[in-house]
């Protein structure tokens, strides 16, 4: 496989699983707005996002390792349930919460950047 191919296939994983964040936040709203799945439109919401999430999660695994997949994909979903809980469901998100996910997403994008050194040094142990 040529660099090119490597780092389209690497692209591609890593946007399945920014979608699998995506589809993580609305699961987890959902999840809430379903209100113990008592309400039949957002319980539908609830299984259609959980069924989207996997499948955006597994397909970036096949590419990105699952530890750094599964905590990006984790971050990006509680770091999201969160802060639009907050903004959509009139959840509280006090200052020191604020703090703590932004933590995260520093956590996140360390991760992300680890990531990229690592197959870069791949990369450039097997072209030697």
């Amino acid at each position: 496989m040529t660099i090119s191919e490597t780092n389209k296939r690497n692209g591609r994983a890593w946007t399945m699983l920014l979608l699998a964040g995506i589809f993580e936040i609305g699961y987890a709203l959902s999840v809430a707005a379903s209100k113990a799945f008592t309400i039949l439109n957002w319980s539908v919401a609830t299984v259609v996002f959980f069924l989207l999430t996997l499948y955006a999660l597994s397909a970036a695994l096949r590419t990105i390792d699952v530890g750094i997949g599964y905590a990006v994909w984790a971050g990006i979903g509680s770091v999201g349930a969160a802060v639009l809980g907050s903004m959509v469901l009139d959840q509280p998100l006090t200052p020191i919460q604020a703090f703590w996910l932004a933590v995260i997403i520093a956590g996140v994008v360390w991760l992300k950047l680890a990531d990229s050194a690592r197959l870069q040094a791949n990369r450039h142990a097997a072209s030697s």
